[in-house]
Formats: structure tokens, C-alpha cells, sequence
């Protein structure tokens, strides 16, 4: 899916109102989620007239579409601390966990938007598989480099890792987006996802019974 960048708002009145409109938006689908979300609803949470969202996005979907290019290259900035060449085991795992929790943290509706206009919009399903092949293809290469330290040996180091990326997609939308369950403290939660992460990938076979 290709998707190009906004060139910046001329006026800063113009990006005030923008980023309202954004702000707005954001609140609503993290309420609501993208597809009971209307353009009356944000215009009424942002303040403004329907005419207004008009003025910077042509519809709901290309609003989520210049969100999906933002969330995709942060989420890509926020990996890359947990592939650095001299980290140790444990604390590769809670740089990876950190990164996935931060990002869901700081693009939670954008992540609610893209994964349900997914289900019914071809080109949305075709680019939230490529933001999941993102950390996928991170973690089967960590799970790589574990075997060949003697860990996981059996493991399918792909299937382990689409098993990884599912439970902390999961796990993050669930703590984050306000359910029954949620907790949604930032230490504890990535503490918990560091210790799933770190005993899945770096334990020694040992004989089942």
C-alpha cells in the first residue's frame, strides 16, 4: 500500500486546526473504533463544523491512510534499539517488548483504524500485514541468533515469532484500549511482555514428559 506524506500546512492557524481535527479524531476511535466512528463525531469532539474536516482530509479513510504512513515509520524508529549488535538476552527482550508497547501507547488509534478497516478494505488488510511483518521479521531473526547460541533449537523461528507479534498485539490493545482488564502501567506491562518474550526465545530444550 502506498501512501504519500502530506506536504506541510502553509499557516500555522491551518496546522492548529489540524492537529485538532487529529487530536479529536484520535479520542473517538480509541472510544469507538474506526468503523462506528462518523466525520460528525470528530467534528463535534474537535469543536469544529463537518466542513472543516473537509478542508484536510478528503474522507475517514485518507485521514487513516496518512496515519498508517506516521505510525509505519515510528514503529520503525522505535525497533531498532532492540537490534543493536551488544545487547544481552534479557535485555533484548525488554528493548523489543518496550518498543511494541511504546508504539501501541503513542498510535493506539491509529493502530484500532488500520486493523479494522483491514476486515473490510483490501489495501488496509494489505498494509496492516505490512506492519506486522515488521517486528515478524525482527524476532525470527532474534530467534535465529538464539538457536545458534544453543536456545529454542526446535522452535519454527518464524511461526515463533507470527506467535509473538499476535500475543503483544493482543496484549497491548487489550491493556491499552480500556477494557474490563486493563491496567496500562507502562512498567509493569512491559515487564510482563519482557518476560514472556525472553522465556519463549532464550530457554534450553529440555525432555517433555
Amino acid at each position: 500500500m502506498t501512501v504519500s506524506p502530506r506536504t506541510p500546512l502553509p499557516t500555522a492557524r491551518g496546522r492548529r486546526t489540524q492537529a485538532a481535527i487529529d487530536s479529536a479524531a484520535r479520542a473517538v476511535v480509541a472510544r469507538k473504533g474506526i468503523l462506528a466512528t462518523t466525520i460528525a463525531d470528530i467534528a463535534s469532539e474537535a469543536g469544529r463544523s463537518t466542513a472543516s474536516f473537509y478542508n484536510y482530509y478528503a474522507s475517514k479513510e485518507a485521514m487513516v491512510r496518512e496515519w498508517a504512513l506516521r505510525f509505519r515509520n515510528e514503529a520503525r524508529e522505535r525497533a531498532l534499539p532492540a537490534t543493536g549488535p551488544n545487547l544481552g538476552n534479557w535485555e533484548r527482550s525488554y528493548q523489543a517488548a518496550a518498543a511494541h508497547w511504546t508504539t501501541y501507547r503513542h498510535r493506539l488509534a491509529e493502530i484500532i483504524s488500520v486493523s479494522q478497516m483491514a476486515m473490510i478494505d483490501d489495501d488496509f488488510a494489505e498494509y496492516w500485514d505490512e506492519i506486522c511483518q515488521l517486528p515478524i521479521a525482527m524476532i525470527t531473526e532474534m530467534i535465529k541468533h538464539a538457536q545458534q547460541q544453543g536456545f529454542c533449537p526446535d522452535d519454527d523461528p518464524h511461526l515463533s515469532a507470527v506467535a509473538l507479534v499476535s500475543m503483544l498485539n493482543q496484549f497491548c490493545y487489550t491493556q491499552l484500549s480500556g477494557g474490563r482488564d486493563a491496567t496500562a502501567d507502562d512498567t509493569a506491562c512491559i515487564t510482563a511482555l519482557a518476560n514472556v518474550f525472553y522465556r519463549t526465545i532464550y530457554h534450553e530444550e529440555k525432555p517433555r514428559t
